[in-house]
């Protein structure tokens, strides 16, 4: 009955008279048919997506893996030396004939070519590997009203007339219309860049894609998805920008330039060296007057030898090495329920000292269970049926008519049937807690008539900590219910609520337990030298109380309150902050100064645990953010650098664990790799200098640059975590990335390399009696293999730093095994 095109525009150019036109809300949802107490139907999603669209926005289609080819042939060194193996080539069939003159240059084309598939079908296979995680990190549910019921769905199944339950903290997934709700504030800066929220209502109901719930409750009509959306539009005029490079990358890309310049430096030495010895041999013999077609091809070689020491030395594997060792440890994270947003959060973790945690969903289980109230002076444990028989016989039907009141009016769970035909509360945990021991009440005893109509509602916030409800009685009169706020003595004025004048009906104890294994993990984490904070809004008792189960707070451990430790100065904090375990009543902002404090003061690299949107500044503060991913808001999650799926900190304890992984594993590459420089390096700038030749050639350069950068990062850089790494201290923000255990290990490795390769190369020949005109050849051939199976142990050797066993863990891990086989097979076969 309307116009898809027609129908955005009205919500997105917030165009009343168009609204009116059709009728207003209720007209509209007379077109798009859906009604606001049942919803679409189930049927008719596909149809409506075929008319309205669905809910995705349009991105740039992904690159293909000749793009990354093309972008591997971008490397300067390459293409000086394909110049190289043209004149080779050119040279040698002038000189040599077919097709003899063809091998050398031929040989180097095919080294390249292989360098150059294998780099792009790496980079390619990472891109398909981040685009399925961006997919997963952009997958949000939301709660939404269908076929009569409420239901849990995916943003991407999102259609027009669906009926969206808005709360504190979601981020809008469509454009839609305001139907009804409480107080609802709609944070439009990320659209409109204009910071002052607004407000939302029936005479203002639009609402856009892309913007936030800052405060309050709705109901909305899907009137646009995706590119149909304003946010769809102006998603169209970007272009995703790709993955920043992380700290460690920027690192290692200084030490990288820094080892290429002095390859360069010994390059052009080599270079030098080769061309002198070649001209005073020239002259000695010939004359440097008498030239010949093999002088050129033998220039050509020298010069594609200068080039290739560039290439060895450059360790193009650094970055690869990095890259592979995050996306599989993403990968590994994801099936342990945590979502990496951000490359550097693995990295990150891996050197946090300190974490800041929440309390409730995070220690605990996060379903909470009325455990004790008292009402009308009596105190009962809930623990049985029997304790309502008591609780009846204790209380008037007056005052259990209140009660019934209080706790089903004043709230914001409610019962939903699910497709099961199972009935299921939602809410806050709180909220959860309270409903279900109302629903235990009701279905006790039948209490008198308890409709009335909600006139205003207060709802719940962190600042305020309560909530309240006006409501019109039955048989006249208003009602004020409020709960909440057990300790705060000062009230807000503006508050709709009346700050006196409550008669206390009852007291809830409620009770959270604690995880399964969470005292385990906090265990770890002292043991690997992190330090576990909590910080919460909870009672400092309530707070205590947990910490000790957990074992956060020790005997020299201090618990604060959020209100004395903001007003501290300075100095004064310098001293509290390190003996700080518990931060309870706290606000948002204490939990950002404590994460400044501790990233300014100290140092210390921070972790920050948070599910609420007033959980986004320490999020966004701290070196690495963990969002809550079920009891998360979207902007909790949007300013989180990983998403911690269920809620576990255990599993924060395995990013670390990763983490760590993570830095290690590049270490021992680093490690790796320089020894294969510094090797390839020295000999054949020495036998340059001594014989005038170079042992290793182009071709056998290129081809140990390719299987040692490439397979040897991807065996070093996906060796999973062990328990070792968590009972050693963090990594300090100023420590130098090259130990000294990996210069001793670099040092002892290379001279014994060098000694191995130094002695076949100038007493070879009479050690093994290799005679005959192709003995330098097969001397020469000797020499490649035996550095390549150098780097083979050295390989091996590199997968522990510092323990004597280098074998433990080698059996179960394939990769490993995988990549050491096929580089002794191709090794054979070449």
């Amino acid at each position: 009955s309307i116009n898809p095109e027609e129908l955005a525009s009205i919500t997105s150019k917030h165009d009343l008279k168009a609204l009116k036109m059709h009728g207003g809300v209720d007209g509209i949802s007379k077109k798009v048919r859906t009604t606001f107490d049942r919803g679409v139907c189930a049927t008719d999603l596909d149809t409506r997506q075929s008319i309205y669209g669905v809910n995705r926005y349009a991105e740039k289609p992904s690159r293909s893996f000749w793009m990354f080819v093309w972008d591997a042939l971008q490397d300067t060194t390459l293409i000086i030396l394909m110049v190289c193996a043209l004149l080779s080539v050119v040279v040698g069939l002038a000189s040599e004939g077919w097709p003899k003159g063809m091998y050398d240059g031929l040989g180097i084309i095919l080294s390249i070519l292989l360098v150059v598939m294998v780099t792009a079908a790496s980079d390619y296979k990472q891109s398909l590997q981040f685009k399925e995680l961006d997919n997963e990190k952009k997958n949000i549910f939301i709660h939404v009203t269908r076929d009569g019921g409420r239901q849990k769905i995916s943003i991407f199944d999102l259609v027009v007339g669906d009926i969206v339950h808005l709360s504190i903290g979601d981020q809008v997934p469509a454009d839609g219309l305001f139907i009804h709700g409480y107080s609802l504030l709609i944070d439009e800066s990320s659209l409109s860049g204009e910071s002052e929220p607004v407000y939302t209502s029936q005479d203002k109901p639009f609402i856009l894609a892309g913007t936030k719930v800052q405060d309050g409750s709705a109901k909305m009509i899907v009137t646009a998805v995706g590119m149909r959306t304003e946010w769809g539009r102006l998603m169209s005029t970007l272009s995703e920008g790709g993955e920043d490079e992380t700290p460690l990358q920027v690192k290692l890309n200084g030490v990288a330039t820094i080892i290429g310049k002095i390859g360069l430096v010994f390059a052009t030495l080599t270079f030098v060296v080769l061309m002198t010895r070649f001209l005073i041999d020239k002259g000695l013999t010939v004359g440097l007057s008498n030239w010949y077609s093999t002088d050129a091809l033998t220039i050509v070689n020298y010069f594609a030898t200068a080039v290739t020491i560039i290439v060895v030395a450059v360790p193009e594997g650094l970055p690869l090495a990095v890259t592979l060792s995050l996306a599989f440890a993403m990968k590994k994270l994801m099936n342990d329920k945590a979502l990496v947003r951000h490359l550097a959060a693995c990295e990150t973790m891996g050197s946090a000292g300190t974490i800041c945690t929440d309390k409730t969903g995070t220690l605990t289980t996060n379903h909470m269970v009325v455990d004790k109230i008292w009402i009308a002076e009596v105190s009962k444990s809930v623990t049985s049926n029997s304790s309502l028989e008591e609780l009846n016989s204790a209380i008037s039907s007056s005052a259990w008519s209140l009660l019934l009141q209080g706790i089903f009016e004043n709230t914001s769970a409610e019962v939903v049937k699910g497709s099961d035909g199972k009935q299921t509360v939602l809410g806050t945990p709180t909220e959860i807690a309270i409903f279900e021991y109302g629903l235990s009440l009701q279905g006790y005893r039948d209490a008198e008539d308890r409709s009335c109509t909600k006139v205003k509602v207060e709802p719940f916030n962190s600042v305020k900590k309560k909530m309240a409800v006006l409501v019109s009685l039955p048989g006249g009169g208003h009602r004020w219910f409020c709960k909440g706020a057990s300790d705060v003595d000062e009230f807000d004025e503006n508050a709709d609520s009346p700050p006196n004048g409550f008669t206390l009906i009852i007291i809830f104890g409620i009770k959270d337990p604690v995880r399964p294994g969470v005292k385990e993990a906090v265990q770890s984490c002292i043991t690997a030298g992190i330090i576990v904070r909590m910080v919460t809004g909870d009672n400092i008792n309530t707070a205590k109380a947990i910490a000790k189960e957990c074992g956060i707070l020790t005997d020299d451990g201090i618990a604060i309150e959020g209100p004395d430790f903001r007003n501290k100065s300075p100095e004064e904090m310098r001293d509290l902050i390190p003996k700080i375990q518990v931060m309870a009543r706290s606000l948002p902002l204490d939990k950002h100064l404590l994460v400044t404090n501790l990233r300014g003061m100290f140092q210390e690299v921070v972790a920050v645990t948070g599910d609420g949107t007033n959980d986004a500044p320490a999020l966004h503060e701290a070196d690495i953010g963990l969002a809550m991913g079920i009891a998360g808001t979207e902007v909790a999650k949007e300013n989180a650098d990983v998403i911690v799926l269920d809620d576990n900190f255990t599993t924060i304890i395995n990013v670390a664990r990763w983490g760590r992984a993570v830095y290690i594993n590049i270490q021992k590459f680093v490690q790796f790799q320089l020894t294969v420089n510094i090797v390839a390096l020295v000999i054949n700038f020495v036998s340059a200098c001594i014989t005038g030749s170079a042992p290793l050639t182009a071709v056998q350069l290129l081809w140990v640059n390719m299987i040692m950068d490439t397979l040897g990062a991807l065996a070093l850089a996906t060796e999973p975590p062990n328990d070792e790494m968590m009972k050693r201290p963090p990594t300090g923000r100023g420590e130098s990335f090259i130990t000294k255990v990996m210069w001793r290990n670099i040092i002892g490795q290379s001279i014994y390399q060098l000694v191995v390769l130094g002695v076949l190369m100038f007493a070879g020949e009479n050690l093994l009696n290799i005679e005959g005109p192709d003995s330098k050849t097969v001397l020469n051939t000797l020499i490649f293999n035996s550095f390549v199976f150098c780097q083979v142990f050295n390989e091996v050797n590199s997968r522990e730093m510092e323990k004597i066993n280098i074998f433990r863990g080698l059996i179960g891990n394939w990769v490993f095994l995988g990549v050491i086989s096929a580089t002794v097979v191709f090794q054979v076969v070449i």
